[in-house]
Order: structure tokens, then C-alpha cells, then sequence
């Protein structure tokens, strides 16, 4: 079996960090959001829009990870992150938004969406795996 505490860990670290995001500014986790707010120039009170992404994305620089490859063609990882953008607008919101902090706060809207997502990856699995392979 894998190990996975790395994996607890981290999601221990993401719902820590809504909650704290939650409970010192009064706002939602919802990275899409927040991304799309600075990029549009919105660095939030005391810029904090842009240490909360500083701090998902400089992690990825200071952690030892492995070689990874991928089978998958650049330009197909681009436009799924467009879809995933678009999808994110259309949904009003994100995993992170929805997913995490949605549920906790007892959201249907975010239930909904959430399960909606979870399907959405399951039938784009299957389709992957089963039907283009």
C-alpha cells in the first residue's frame, strides 16, 4: 500500500487554510476567485490575495520532487486548462471554493457542484481509459 500521510497532510493543509483564511478576513478559499480578482489588479486588503497564491504556487519550487514525464501532448494540457477556466466561470466557482469550503459551510449549491465535478472526472476517466485507449 502507498504511503499516504503526504496526501492527509496536504489536505490537512488546504482545509487549515480555509479556516484561517475564513476566520482572518471573513473570506472564501476559492482559489479561481481569488486568482481571477488579481489578475484583474485586486491584490486584496493588505495584499493578501497574492501571499495566499504566492503560497500554493512557491511550494512547488522549494520541495524535492520526482522526474515526471507526461504522455500527454502540450498543447492538449493547455487547452484543458482553458476548459477547466471556463469551467470554473460557468460553475461560479472552483474545487477549492465549492469542494472545501462550499460543504463546510452547508452549501447545496456547492454539494451540487461538487458532485457535479466528481462526475465530470469519472466520466472523462472512463472515456480515457476505456473508450479512446
Amino acid at each position: 500500500m502507498a504511503n499516504v500521510w503526504p496526501l492527509v497532510g496536504g489536505g490537512a493543509l488546504i482545509g487549515l487554510a480555509a479556516a484561517l483564511l475564513m476566520a482572518l478576513t471573513g473570506r472564501i478559499a476559492g482559489i479561481s476567485g481569488i486568482y481571477g480578482r488579481l489578475i484583474g489588479g485586486d491584490m486584496g486588503r493588505g495584499g493578501w490575495q497574492l501571499f495566499f497564491m504566492a503560497g500554493l504556487i512557491l511550494p512547488v519550487f522549494l520541495m524535492p520532487r520526482p522526474e515526471l514525464t507526461s504522455p500527454v501532448a502540450a498543447y492538449a494540457m493547455i487547452l484543458a486548462g482553458l476548459l477547466v477556466g471556463l469551467g470554473t466561470r460557468i460553475g461560479s466557482g472552483c474545487t477549492s471554493g465549492h469542494g472545501v469550503c462550499g460543504i463546510a459551510n452547508f452549501s447545496w449549491r456547492s454539494l451540487v457542484a461538487t458532485l457535479m465535478f466528481m462526475f465530470s472526472a469519472a466520466v472523462t476517466v472512463f472515456v480515457i481509459r476505456h473508450v479512446l485507449a
